[in-house]
């Protein structure tokens, strides 16, 4: 009895220690997108401009970009650098020796990094889609940059000058489980300084962003869904008719 009471107080705490090890920040829901080609390719160009210079996507062709409603010249004249094929792998040129000197480790490579993000606290593209819109100015960092849900990053704000600068607000509240204590607690951001786009115009941007990280991670994934649908239809009606076929043979014999 007192195993099964440890089983379930674990897993009762299992939603809470995912939480925790997302920095105590709560994750949004981001926007269920996969299937929207036009957010894909505002996505699609975002990472190219701006993740594609120090991470990686070294699983994933330019060529199958066009699953996505790009055609081969649109992928030559938007989203490939001067070296690259459009049947060539998404590499960077950064070496791991020197992304390690100047940002203290290597990048990660993002080509399924949606579906490692996830956790109980939520999806890969939840945590994405929060981290991307949870920076803020901290000068005490190597980098200028701090992040709610992953503190103490060491990626710096890529996307600052669209979103603008911002500060943390932090006010000393008393410890409700300990008297006399004072707690430092987060109360929102404060924009120093305005980005190209508005709040409402970056969230959305972001929102593509993951949306293409999320796809990127499974390209095929739509078609697997749609593949499955009908895959049900198809055990749904043969279960029925096996079913009848059954009554029908059993019928007379008692």
């Amino acid at each position: 009895m007192t195993l099964l009471k440890r089983l379930m107080a674990t897993l009762v705490l299992l939603p809470a220690l995912a939480f925790a090890n997302e920095g105590g920040y709560p994750l949004d829901r981001a926007p269920e997108q996969v299937t929207n080609l036009s957010a894909l390719q505002s996505g699609a160009k975002l990472f190219v401009n701006y993740c594609l210079n120090c991470h990686a996507a070294a699983s994933m062709r330019y060529n199958r970009l066009r699953d996505i409603g790009l055609t081969e010249d649109q992928i030559k004249s938007n989203l490939l650098f001067t070296s690259d094929k459009v049947g060539g792998l998404m590499t960077i040129a950064l070496s791991p020796k020197d992304a390690k000197e100047w940002f203290g480790a290597v990048p990660p490579d993002l080509s399924v990094i949606a579906r490692a993000k996830s956790s109980g606290a939520g999806t890969g593209a939840d945590w994405l889609y929060t981290y991307l819109r949870t920076f803020y100015k901290d000068d005490s960092r190597p980098t200028g940059w701090n992040n709610m849900v992953f503190p103490n990053v060491g990626m710096p704000h890529v996307l600052w000058e669209l979103q603008g600068i911002r500060t943390a607000k932090y006010e000393d509240e008393k410890d409700p489980h300990e008297e006399g204590k004072m707690e430092h607690k987060f109360v929102g951001f404060e924009q120093v300084k305005p980005g190209k786009l508005s709040k409402v115009e970056y969230d959305v941007a972001v929102a593509n962003l993951v949306s293409y990280l999320e796809w990127m991670g499974e390209p095929a994934q739509n078609t697997r869904k749609r593949l499955g649908v009908w895959v049900l239809l198809f055990l749904g009606c043969f279960f029925i008719l096996a079913w009848r076929l059954n009554a029908a043979y059993w019928k007379d014999v008692k």
